[in-house]
């Protein structure tokens, strides 16, 4: 039976879930999950305590419980309950306090909340990223902070999306299809914006299974083709000295982080 781990937080438990996936990932196991986000008021709090209870009967083991909970009331509950409790803020602020001579003031949802420095900028990015995506036009290259580029279905449009989201950079992205593949080139909107071009690519086998699942059995999904247009895309990379990383073993975390760290674009934190 896969351990159960509970991530609890009285704002949006984005926190506690990034905190505590980066731990288990350590482990070689299989964890069953479940995130309570908005845990705000003391009958939140005890609705918590008695799944976490529940779930300790039923399976016999007491569930790992993840938290990030600013009121001390709410956090007494869950610290009450059976589960086996890692307090992901408490766990850092007492130190800090300590070590930088100021008391914590702790405000609800001032992590990811609205409020949040820079909000607005990520929003910005969010809609840029969308009306921009997979070349649907061309006339706000100039405003992008990045273009990526490649082959169909190589993972331009969650880099783009995660980008956006978690750092606030407008990125924009362009595909190249079958049709470009006999005179492949750079667009002149392209062209005028080459310092923020970013390549991606990926093995041809992956793309031939990634794209089968869209289009089974079809010329875009044949690995001949797959094979050609990785071929022909790589080579305009090296010719135009673009530069650009292979997406088939990375996920999209990994992918926009090593972007950033190729291009040395500035992440835009909240």
């Amino acid at each position: 039976m896969a351990p159960k781990v509970f991530y609890i937080s009285d704002g949006t438990a984005i926190t506690a879930e990034v905190f505590g996936h980066a731990v288990l990932s350590q482990f070689p196991l299989e964890f069953e999950s479940l995130t309570i986000p908005f845990v705000e008021t003391l009958a939140k709090a005890e609705n918590v305590k008695r799944q976490i209870n529940d779930c300790f009967i039923t399976t016999g083991e007491r569930p790992l419980v993840f938290h990030s909970i600013v009121k001390p009331e709410i956090r007494d509950i869950i610290y009450s309950s059976e589960g086996i409790d890692y307090d992901f803020l408490n766990t850092f602020v007492a130190p800090l306090e300590q070590h930088l001579g100021v008391s914590a003031s702790p405000v609800l949802h001032r992590t990811h909340g609205k409020a949040n420095h820079g909000y607005e900028a990520r929003i910005d990015a969010i809609n840029f990223a969308m009306d921009n995506d997979d070349g649907q036009t061309m006339k706000h290259m100039d405003q992008a902070d990045l273009i990526l580029l490649g082959v169909s279905r190589c993972g331009k449009t969650p880099s783009s999306l995660y980008l956006s989201m978690q750092f606030g950079i407008k990125a924009a992205n362009y595909p190249f299809t079958e049709d470009d593949m006999d005179n492949l080139k750079l667009p002149e909107a392209l062209k005028r914006n080459k310092k923020k071009l970013f390549g991606l690519t990926i093995d041809p086998v992956r793309l031939h299974e990634i794209r089968q699942s869209r289009m089974e059995n079809s010329r875009y999904s044949s690995l001949k083709q797959c094979r050609l247009e990785v071929k022909e895309v790589e080579m305009m990379f090296k010719r135009e000295r673009i530069p650009y990383i292979d997406t088939t073993n990375h996920s999209v975390e990994e992918i926009a982080t090593k972007i950033l760290d190729v291009t040395g674009l500035e992440r835009h934190m909240f």
